[in-house]
């Protein structure tokens, strides 16, 4: 029997073993991947006896243990479907199964670091930064000795010519005759006076124009009160016999009012 051939059949019984196991518990073969971080064909190539699209026998065996101990299943039976050991197709060391899969076409690869460590790319790089320096260098030590000789007459033509601050001299106070003022007559007050002057207990209340109330009490006998403010006001008297009025310095009649009442009037 050839040996080949025996391996891809118990490859392939290896395989029913994994998906009858996976499909027992419901769980799809991408979840499974990605429960493995493995990609989706390696679990498929495995589950159809694929060897030869596994990087080899090895991989493919703890590929097929990691499956086991992910269901949870014995991995002794499936394990033993594979060869004890495996050698690698191009023998290299075998790689991990997380090992993320890249087609057998596909070309090398350079990375953007070799590119930029290329000794040409580096000659050119330090080509670009030469010439940068050189325009960007000061050009002080071409200039004529004489510049500032030249730049001086058109500096010294711009100067600003001072202009003369006047002199202030300080000279002596001259005096000033005292004008005479003529006095001026007083002018009458807006507000002026509402006197009353109790000769018995009598209750009084005074209000003026603005509604400023100036006293609203019981008088004694012999006090006076003064109320100022702006006239018209309104005075109320408990007893009339009891109390003297006057208005701006004169005396005000009150005998017109009963003197068993209360009297209630308004002076201008």
């Amino acid at each position: 029997m050839n040996p080949v051939t025996d391996t891809a059949v118990s490859a392939v019984e290896a395989g029913n073993l994994l998906r009858s196991a996976r499909e027992a518990t419901g769980l799809h073969v991408a979840a499974l991947a990605v429960s493995l971080k493995v990609p989706v064909k390696k679990l498929e190539a495995l589950e159809a006896g694929r060897l030869d699209l596994l990087p080899d026998l090895t991989f493919a065996r703890a590929l097929a243990a990691s499956v086991c101990r992910t269901l949870k299943i014995d991995p002794n039976p499936v394990l033993a479907h594979f060869p004890a050991t495996g050698v690698s197709r191009l023998g290299a060391e075998a790689p991990s199964i997380n090992t993320p899969y890249r087609p057998t076409d596909a070309g090398p690869r350079t990375s953007l670091r070799g590119q930029m460590l290329n000794p040409s790319v580096l000659a050119v790089a330090a080509l670009l930064v030469a010439a940068v320096a050189v325009v960007l260098w000061p050009k002080s030590s071409d200039a004529p000795k004489d510049e500032a000789a030249v730049l001086a007459p058109s500096v010294e033509a711009t100067e600003t010519p001072a202009v003369p601050v006047p002199m202030v001299v300080a000279s002596e106070p001259v005096p000033v005759e005292p004008v005479a003022v003529p006095p001026v007559a007083p002018v009458a007050s807006a507000t002026q006076a509402v006197v009353l002057t109790a000769q018995a207990e009598s209750w009084v209340k005074v209000t003026d124009a603005k509604g400023v109330v100036g006293v609203s009490r019981t008088l004694n006998a012999g006090e006076t009160v003064e109320v100022t403010g702006p006239f018209p006001m309104a005075v109320v008297v408990g007893r009339v016999d009891a109390v003297q009025l006057q208005v701006r310095g004169q005396p005000y009649d009150m005998a017109a009012f009963p003197k068993d009442r209360v009297a209630r009037f308004e002076v201008k």
